[in-house]
Parts: structure tokens; sequence; C-alpha cells
């Protein structure tokens, strides 16, 4: 891969300029040069970091939470993923049983 541009980073990533600037400002991801041309340029590695964090946010972890945990020793992201899972299981309990009471409701109009 290639060094890429903020621009070139939130097409390929499907990510907004302003969640990249987050990502800086909470210290999770930074430019690693400029062009000549003065734009930011992130390498392969802050583009992993960006995917990661990406799939992180789509698991439901909050920034913050993804600071404690990206570079946290395997057993502390193990144990994080496990706690996100069960909550997300019981939110999915949750909403199937919500869907549940929807589908008698249209039922019943």
């Amino acid at each position: 891969m290639k060094e890429m541009t903020l621009r070139e980073i939130c097409n390929t990533f499907n990510v907004s300029r302003r969640a990249i600037q987050g990502y800086e400002k909470a210290g999770l991801v930074s430019a690693s040069a400029r062009n000549e041309r003065g734009y930011l340029l992130y390498d392969e590695n802050s583009q992993e970091r960006i995917k990661q964090i990406k799939l992180f946010q789509q698991m439901g972890f909050t920034i913050k939470e993804i600071k404690d945990i990206i570079d946290a020793p395997k057993d502390d992201l193990k144990s994080a993923l496990v706690k996100r899972l069960k909550e997300m299981e019981k939110e999915k309990t949750n909403m199937e049983k919500i869907i549940q009471i929807m589908y008698e409701m249209i039922k019943n109009l």
C-alpha cells in the first residue's frame, strides 16, 4: 500500500474527514507526512489503524473505549470483546422482542 492523502483515506475507507480529525484529536492516529502540496499523508500503518478503529466503532465501542483497547495486551482486548459481545447479544434479544411486538401490532391493525 502506498501513502494516501486524507481525501483518499476518506473515499477508500468510507469515513468522514471529521471522523479522521476526531481520531487524530484522540491520539488514535496521525498523519505520517505531507506531500509537496502540503496535504496530509497516511502510511500503511495509519491506514490499517483507521480500518481497525472503524471496525471497533461498528462493534459499538466509543472512541474512549477504543483508545483504551487498541494497543492493550491481548487478554485485555479479549475481555473487552467478550463484554461487548454479551452486550450486543442482549441488545439483539431485546430488539427481537420489540420486532415481534411490532408484527403483532401491525397484524391487529
